[in-house]
C-alpha cells in the first residue's frame, strides 16, 4: 500500500496518477485505465468531476488518458480510459463497440458498469459525466447520447465515419425511430437538449477509403446516403439534425488538421473547462 500522507490506507501506489489497466469486474474481457490527481486525498470531501475518453479504431485508450494529465490535475477530475479491445466475438473484428451492440454485447452496459467501478474506487460524480470520443469513439459517443443523456454533464462527438442523425423517421443505425425495440430505451429528447454538446473535426479530415457505405456492404440501410460522403458533410448532417430538434451544438473545425485524434484535442479540453466552470 501507499504510504503517503494524506491518501489514506486504503488504495495502493497504482491508483494516483497515471494508473495501470484494470479488467472491469462487470466482464473482464474489457479493462480501463485513469488518471487520477495527485493532491486525490481518500479522506478528504471534494467530489472529481469524471472525464471519460473513448478511444478510436487504433484502440490508444492510454494515449487520451495521458493527454488529459494536466487537464485533470488543473480542474481537480479524474479520467477514466475504457478499453474494448480488436476481435471480442469475431476474430479481427474492428467496429464492435460503434454501434453500441454487438452479438449480444452491451457496449453501453460495459461502459456504466466501468462507471460504476471507478465511483466504488474514487470519489467521482458518477450520475452524470464527460464524454469525448475519437473516429470510432466519436460513433459510440454520439450514440450513447442517444440512449443516456441523464448520464452526462456534457459530450464531444470527434469525426466519426458515419453518423446516426436524429432522425425519428427511419430505424438505428441510420435514425433512431426504433431505439426503444432495439435497446430497450426510447429517446428522451428534453434530456439530449439538456446535454452540453461539441462535434470535432479536423479542416483537412475529407479522406473517403475508410468511410464510404456502399449498398453491397454489410451495413448499408435505407438512408444511408443522405448523410453525405465524407467526414466533413457526415459531421455537419449531424449538427444539422440536431439543431433541427433544438439541440444546443459547439461545432469547431480545427484548421490544418487531418484525421488526428490527439491534434484536436485542444477545443475539447477547453469545451471541457467551459462546462466545468459552468456546473460550478
Amino acid at each position: 500500500m501507499r504510504n503517503v500522507p494524506g491518501h489514506g490506507k486504503r488504495l495502493s501506489y497504482y491508483h494516483f496518477g497515471t494508473t495501470p489497466f484494470f479488467a472491469s469486474q462487470y466482464d473482464q474481457r474489457f479493462s480501463y485505465c485513469a488518471y487520477v490527481p495527485h493532491d486525490y486525498d481518500e479522506d478528504g470531501d471534494h467530489e472529481y468531476p469524471l472525464v471519460v475518453l473513448m478511444h478510436g479504431t487504433e484502440r490508444g485508450a492510454h494515449r487520451y488518458r495521458d493527454e488529459f494529465a494536466e487537464f485533470c490535475e488543473r480542474h481537480r477530475c479524474i479520467a477514466l480510459a475504457p478499453l474494448f479491445p480488436v476481435g471480442i466475438g469475431t476474430p479481427g473484428e474492428l467496429d464492435n463497440y460503434k454501434f453500441i451492440e454487438y452479438e449480444g454485447i452491451r457496449f453501453d452496459r460495459v461502459l456504466l458498469a466501468m462507471v460504476d467501478e471507478v465511483a466504488r474506487t474514487w470519489r467521482v460524480r458518477a450520475e452524470r459525466f464527460l464524454l469525448h470520443g475519437f473516429s470510432g469513439g466519436g460513433h459510440f459517443a454520439h450514440r450513447f447520447l442517444y440512449l443516456h443523456p441523464r448520464r452526462l454533464a456534457a459530450v464531444s462527438v470527434g469525426a466519426p465515419g458515419v453518423v446516426t442523425l436524429l432522425d425519428t423517421e427511419a430505424d438505428f443505425w441510420v435514425g433512431v425511430r426504433d431505439l426503444e425495440q432495439r435497446f430497450g430505451t426510447g429517446l428522451d429528447l428534453d434530456a439530449v437538449r439538456a446535454v452540453a454538446v461539441q462535434l470535432v473535426i479536423g479542416a483537412e479530415d475529407t479522406a473517403t477509403w475508410e468511410i464510404t457505405i456502399r449498398p453491397d456492404g454489410p451495413r448499408w440501410m435505407p438512408g444511408a446516403d443522405r448523410q453525405g460522403a465524407n467526414r466533413q458533410d457526415r459531421m455537419r448532417a449531424l449538427r444539422d439534425s440536431l439543431e433541427r430538434h433544438r439541440v444546443k451544438v459547439r461545432h469547431d473545425v480545427v484548421p490544418g488538421v487531418e484525421h488526428d485524434g490527439i491534434a484536436v484535442l485542444d477545443p475539447v479540453r477547453e469545451f471541457f473547462a467551459e462546462v466545468l466552470r459552468s456546473d460550478g
